[in-house]
């Protein structure tokens, strides 16, 4: 089992930078898949960007390639998102994932088994 703690979010203005952390504790990190994912108020949750067990593979959703990174530490078991040109339609709770059972590198949120309680970003425009 690996217990995740997200950090970093808070209020910025439209065109500002955040980036958050996940913090990860438990069985050895790089054995796990690790995923961001963000629920807006009334929507449901969905894919931001994903990042394979070595890091080597990374994948983003449309709406923040280009503007979002993901990356991983894994002599520090962390995994980090840097979120730059930020806008309004990004306000929303983003949460941490980690994925044990995949061989692969999953977009889809059920492929996920663990999760983190979420860090609040607002966007303000």
């Amino acid at each position: 089992q690996v217990q995740l703690v997200e950090s970093g979010g808070g209020l910025v203005q439209a065109g500002s930078s955040l980036r958050l952390s996940c913090a990860a504790s438990g069985r050895t990190f790089s054995n796990y898949a690790m995923g961001w994912f963000r629920q807006a108020p009334g929507k449901e949750r969905e894919f931001v960007a994903a990042i394979s067990r070595s890091g080597g593979i990374r994948y983003y959703a449309d709406s923040v390639k280009g503007r979002f990174s993901i990356s991983r530490d894994n002599a520090k078991n962390t995994v980090s998102l840097q979120m730059n040109s930020l806008n309004p339609e990004d306000t929303a709770v983003y949460y941490c994932a980690a994925d044990s059972f995949s061989t692969g590198t999953p977009r889809d949120q059920y492929e996920y088994d663990y999760w983190g309680r979420g860090t609040q970003v607002t966007v303000s425009s």
